[in-house]
């Protein structure tokens, strides 16, 4: 049984199977979700630095470095956080430095080589495609558009990953078990939640998908909404729309879509903003929602 991305969860199976100002640089401000992912990076940096007798501003690389070391290496019941994960809190801390008129330098010396030396004792290789992570899946689909197609593509996201699903399973999906000759899947939508049933190698397996304690990021809130809108009462569950965006076809989408949604939406929220361009595309793919679970 797997949570969804804000804590709770459900068994399917035992049930009949706000405004915001901008950082002075003039940049556009984050999202809502984005804007609070941010503000909880700066409370924890603060709460440290008092334990440490240090203060946060002006902004130091020597303070900020000693404090990605414990991230690092992990303190109390705090687990050692990963280096993408510490790259995602540089990016909050550097916004939040930058709304307060200062300017964190990321490729400092002290930063850099704190980064480095973590990445050399991980004792691992890198990974081939990095894992998005709860509060990376919030940013990324408060970047979508409330159309149609902005619908249809947050309950790929949120489905996807709550349910850790691969991106064949995704586009396989249909509404109900009978609704086309092979199914790959289906999707049963309950008061407290989702049982999705998935085709696979050595049989049928089942994912219960619980509500969200947020309609704004509830997986199963997401999937009533596209349905509703699109009007999809049978068959696929993800389907193509016209090109005005109006209207919802009963043409099944292409696996590729969710590679090319998951690359866009990195894009937009500014994930792994560290790296150029094209080393952010290439470290993100459609396995990626799924590897946010199977990846500590």
């Amino acid at each position: 049984m797997y949570s969804d991305i804000n804590g709770t969860s459900g068994n399917m199976a035992e049930h009949s199977r706000k405004s915001r100002s901008g950082p002075p640089d003039g940049s556009a401000a984050p999202s809502d979700n984005t804007s609070q992912a941010y503000a909880a990076d700066w409370a924890h940096f603060n709460r440290w630095c008092r334990i440490k007798g240090a203060d946060p501003l002006p902004p130091s690389p020597e303070i900020i470095a000693l404090y990605l070391a414990d991230l690092a290496s992990g303190s109390g019941r705090s687990p050692a956080l990963s280096v993408s994960t510490m790259n995602r809190r540089l990016s909050g801390l550097g916004w939040n430095y930058a709304r307060r008129g200062f300017a964190l330098d990321r490729e400092d010396q002290h930063i850099a080589s704190v980064l480095t030396a973590i990445r050399r004792q991980n004792a691992r290789p890198p990974r081939q495609k990095s894992a998005v992570e709860a509060a990376d899946i919030h940013a990324m689909v408060a970047t979508l558009p409330h159309d149609l197609r902005g619908l249809r593509d947050r309950a790929i996201l949120l489905i996807g990953y709550a349910g850790a699903l691969r991106r064949s399973e995704i586009v396989s999906l249909d509404l109900h078990r009978a609704d086309t000759p092979d199914p790959g899947g289906w999707i049963e939508v309950f008061d407290t939640g989702a049982l999705v049933t998935l085709k696979s190698r050595t049989g049928w397996r089942e994912v219960d998908i619980g509500r969200g304690s947020s309609d704004q990021t509830c997986p199963v809130h997401a999937l009533e909404q596209w349905l509703h809108f699109a009007k999809i009462d049978a068959g696929p569950v993800f389907v193509g729309t016209t090109r005005d965006g109006k209207r919802a076809t009963q043409v099944r989408l292409n696996d590729k879509h969710i590679a090319r949604l998951i690359k866009r939406t990195v894009l937009d929220a500014g994930l792994r903003s560290d790296l150029p361009e094209k080393d952010r595309l290439a470290l993100f793919s459609g396995h990626s929602l799924r590897a946010g679970h199977a990846t500590p």
